[in-house]
Order: C-alpha cells, then sequence, then structure tokens
C-alpha cells in the first residue's frame, strides 16, 4: 500500500462483495424514522463527512456481509480492499435488571407506549420512561459507544464501521425493538414485563377492581330481579324510548392514536 505524504494511506479499491445491500439510494436520507434518525446522529457525531460518505457507499454496494445483534453488541464483517473481511465490532452497555424494571414501570404507566410497540413503532415521548430510571435508549454520552475495526485505518470509528452503522439504521426503521435488544431487552421480554404489569389494577376492599364515578356522571340504575322487571306487554307503548340514563351518556368521537393498531400486532400489512 502506497503513502499519501508520510502519514496517510492511499485509498484503494474495495473488492466486490455481494453482502446486505442498503434500500436507501444515492441522494436519499438514511434512517426513515426519528428513532432511526437519532440512532444515526449519535455515528455522525464522531466521524468526518469524507468516512461518513464511503461508509453509505460501503453500505449501498453489499461491502457489509452480515449484522449479528444481541445485548450490548453488533457484530458484522466488511469487505474492504483486502482478501479478508474486516471485524466489526458496535458495543453499548446493555441495562441492568434494576434500570430495565424501572424502565418498565414507566412505560406501562402509559397504555399508548405498549399498543404503539406492539404495532412497531417506537413511542416518540419513550426517552421519558428511561429517564426515569437515570438512563438513555440513545447513546448520548462520550464513550457510551465503543466501536472496533481490524482494518489499518488509524480512525475509529472508520468507514467499514460507519457502513454497518448505517444498515443498523434501517432495520431500526423495521423493528425498534432491536434497540431494546441492544439495551439488554428482547421483544418477547419487554412486552411480557409490560402486560403483567397493566394486568395489575386497583382493587377496591372487597377484591373487585375499584370503579370511581366521575364527577357529574349519572349514578347507575339499580338493577331488577326477573320478578320486578315489567312484562314486555306493559311496555310496548314506550320500547322504542330511550332510557333517561342516555341524556348523560357521552361518545367522543377523534382519530384513533395509532391506525389499524389490532392488525400491526402481526407486523407491518403487505397492503399497507
Amino acid at each position: 500500500m502506497g503513502w499519501y505524504g508520510d502519514w496517510y494511506p492511499k485509498p484503494t479499491k474495495r473488492r466486490p462483495a455481494n453482502g446486505l445491500k442498503a434500500r436507501t439510494g444515492p441522494g436519499q436520507k438514511f434512517g426513515q424514522t426519528w428513532w432511526a434518525g437519532k440512532w444515526l446522529r449519535a455515528l455522525e457525531q464522531l466521524v468526518d463527512p469524507g468516512r461518513l460518505s464511503r461508509g453509505r457507499s460501503y453500505a449501498r454496494s453489499g461491502q457489509v456481509l452480515n449484522l449479528d445483534i444481541k445485548a450490548g453488541q453488533v457484530a458484522s464483517r466488511v469487505q474492504g480492499s483486502r482478501p479478508s473481511p474486516y471485524q466489526i465490532k458496535i458495543q453499548l452497555k446493555p441495562l441492568n435488571d434494576k434500570q430495565w424494571a424501572q424502565v418498565a414501570d414507566a412505560m406501562s404507566a402509559q397504555a399508548l407506549f405498549a399498543a404503539k410497540l406492539l404495532a412497531g413503532e417506537m413511542p416518540p415521548n419513550i426517552e421519558e420512561a428511561f429517564a426515569a430510571a437515570g438512563v438513555s435508549l440513545f447513546p448520548v454520552k462520550p464513550g457510551e459507544l465503543i466501536t472496533d475495526c481490524s482494518c489499518p485505518d488509524y480512525a475509529n470509528p472508520c468507514k467499514h464501521v460507519a457502513a454497518v452503522y448505517y444498515l443498523l439504521g434501517e432495520r431500526f426503521d423495521d423493528d425498534p425493538f432491536l434497540l431494546f435488544e441492544l439495551r439488554g431487552r428482547t421483544r418477547a421480554q419487554i412486552i411480557d414485563a409490560l402486560r403483567a404489569r397493566r394486568a395489575v389494577a386497583p382493587t377496591a376492599p372487597t377484591g373487585r377492581p375499584s370503579r370511581k364515578k366521575s364527577k357529574g356522571s349519572a349514578a347507575a340504575a339499580p338493577a331488577l330481579s326477573p320478578e320486578q322487571a315489567p312484562p314486555l306487554s306493559a311496555s310496548l307503548a314506550h320500547f322504542w324510548e330511550p332510557a333517561s340514563q342516555l341524556d348523560t351518556l357521552s361518545i367522543p368521537i377523534a382519530a384513533p392514536e395509532l391506525e389499524a393498531a389490532l392488525v400491526r400486532r402481526r407486523g407491518e400489512p403487505a397492503f399497507w
């Protein structure tokens, strides 16, 4: 390999590879969702624009051969100019059990969190739940994101790390639970924790769920036994008249917080 001046290696042509290709084309923005965009911004603060540009090119041309995501770490291989692919590691410290318990408590307090996550979306205020435990879902502190590549480039992160990072952003677009997995919890663990907490409702002294009557609501009509109920023949004249309780009935009509929530729990529909 030649040298430019006396310190920087001249770029050499990378070897063709048929690995994972980004679906984001030239001129298009990586990170279509807000959470993937925030993930990518953490890297863009660490890498110079030239290496970021080459990293995007590597990601689009299929130089990244694999992405293995597990708790606290992403392992990958990237084909560069040498015969053997470079080994890449990206590490993000997982949260401990106590921190995850605090996060789950905060998330379960808002039903919308579970609904959006089950539909494959990241709630926009998800960081509030992590802030309750004094942590963050995304890497925000210096040194929190650790990257390593076996290439000879003196800079870290290098273009090979950037290529992996951009493809991760696309994976996070499709599945926000992968961000949680990097922090130490799988999709199943998160959903189970939320369901367990949502299932525990406040109860009245009798052991039955308490029902607080809202201010201004009508008192519930006393239940009638079959012996007390008037015969149908005596009520025919007023059969189609609404009961007096309907005057207090209020049905607010508004767009749902999340469209097709039940359908999207099974993943993004093909017809969407």
